[in-house]
């Protein structure tokens, strides 16, 4: 039973099965207007999940009493399938709007009926194949020396049928696989290509920041990420610390990419260089958030830096085109280690972070010299 909470008046109660985030589904969707009793009047459509991140849309023409969690038996190319319900009522509608699911072109299937126990008993069935299928059809695949990797394999709920999601660079020929698959397996093979963010997405995991993964979790579409984004933030060009789980640069780089941009408007250009009386400084580090720049007097290594403020660097250079120059930048003396990963001129250095390994060869010349020795007494 859900829980109540009822104002004074007690004309208006809210649910908490709205704010409910099952931990089982990925690609959860909060429905804020579960509560209201009209909500489900508005339309028939229901978004239905499936496992992992597969998503439907069906109309329930029965009128069947459904709601967020139910578990549903719905049509399907061949039979029938069984899946959870995510959403009902008007955010249907705003859900295939934001994945362009056009209704005049979309199959849009039917809920026949709320799944029993003799179903759910069914699907559990079918899926406790699934893992021993992935590991048979890897195999299969491999001896036929096909380029593919098989990432996932789903059953339908009837368990006559399997989708085959597979990653492969270019295009593979895989009718002879698929007549392979139905002989092995006894069930209709659907073969669905993906890449390595939607397998990421599909396992699931957890990030280096300890969240669930984006893809997991809300993420549907999938921007492409370059390097750019990274130097633009100032951040470790580490490769192991770049990329996620999908061997593919981290999708959260691109979250505040827009805001760097802005604020790196704001700043100088690090080609300008500044004139003092005591010489020429250059730009090597920068944060653009603090708005904060870091000078040196020799362009390629760390002489007497200083950090100063965006206003200023603007102040001297102005200075500069007038023909004056000022004493010094007036800024704050620092060191290489309280700038951090700013360093402007060391971003293309994909190793600067890692340790630099002593180079003990003394045994081995000594070594050298002993049997240099020996042969010289004979």
């Amino acid at each position: 039973m859900k829980n109540k909470f009822t104002l004074n008046n007690e004309s208006y109660h809210i649910c908490a099965g709205s704010c409910r985030r099952n931990s089982l589904l990925k690609l959860p969707v909060t429905d804020w207007l579960s509560d209201l009793p009209e909500n489900t009047l508005l339309t028939d459509l229901v978004e239905v999940q499936f496992k992992n991140t597969r998503k439907g849309y069906f109309r329930n023409s029965n009128h069947l009493p459904i709601e967020k969690g139910t578990t549903v038996i719905v049509s399907a190319s061949h039979g029938y399938d069984l899946g959870e319900v995510t959403l009902v009522g008007a955010l249907v509608v705003k859900q295939m709007k934001k994945y362009q699911i056009n209704l005049e072109r979309y199959t849009i299937g039917t809920i026949y009926r709320i799944a029993t126990d003799l179903d759910k008993q069914k699907s559990a069935q079918a899926k406790a194949k699934e893992q021993q299928t992935m590991i048979e059809a890897r195999r299969i695949a491999r001896d036929m020396n096909l380029e593919m990797k098989i990432g996932d394999v789903e059953y339908q709920g009837d368990g006559t049928k399997a989708i085959f999601y597979y990653i492969a660079d270019g295009r593979v020929n895989f009718r002879e696989l698929i007549k392979v698959y139905a002989e092995t397996f006894r069930v209709r093979i659907e073969m669905k290509q993906i890449g390595v963010r939607q397998e990421a997405g599909r396992i699931g995991g957890t990030g280096d920041c300890g969240r669930e993964l984006c893809c997991s979790t809300w993420m549907t579409d999938f921007t492409s990420v370059v390097i750019d984004a990274v130097k633009l933030q100032n951040l470790s060009l580490n490769t192991q610390k770049m990329t996620g789980q999908c061997a593919k640069l981290k999708c959260c780089y691109n979250y505040e990419v827009a805001i760097y941009e802005d604020a790196m408007k704001e700043l100088p250009s690090k080609d300008v260089v500044l004139q003092t009386q005591n010489g020429d400084f250059y730009l090597i580090a920068c944060n653009p958030l603090k708005k904060e720049l870091t000078y040196s007097m020799s362009p390629n290594s760390y002489q007497n830096l200083q950090i100063i403020t965006a206003e200023r660097a603007k102040h001297i250079i102005e200075e500069n085109k007038q023909g004056r120059k000022p004493v010094s930048l007036g800024g704050k003396e620092t060191n290489t280690e309280e700038i951090g990963f700013g360093l402007l001129n060391e971003q293309d250095n994909i190793n600067r972070f890692d340790k630099k390994r002593k180079n003990n060869n003394f045994k081995g010349k000594r070594n050298n010299e002993r049997r240099g020795n020996e042969r010289k007494n004979r």
